[in-house]
C-alpha cells in the first residue's frame, strides 16, 4: 500500500482536500475534515483504478 500527503484546506462552506504525488485531478470534499479526507481517500483509489500505475509519481 502506498502512502500519499494529503492537502486539507477548511473553507466557510466545508473542507477541501486533494492528494500530492498523483498525476491528475483528485480532490475530495467534505462538511467535515472527516469527510474530506473519506471521500479523497476513495477518489484516489478511484483515479488509480481507473487509469493505472501511470498516475503515480515517480519519487527520485
Amino acid at each position: 500500500m502506498r502512502s500519499f500527503k494529503i492537502i486539507v484546506e477548511k473553507h466557510t462552506d466545508g473542507y477541501v482536500a486533494y492528494p500530492l504525488g498523483l498525476k491528475g485531478v483528485v480532490v475530495g470534499e467534505g462538511d467535515t475534515y472527516q469527510q474530506a479526507i473519506a471521500d479523497v481517500t476513495s477518489a484516489i483509489e478511484f483515479h488509480i483504478e481507473t487509469f493505472g500505475a501511470e498516475v503515480l509519481e515517480m519519487v527520485v
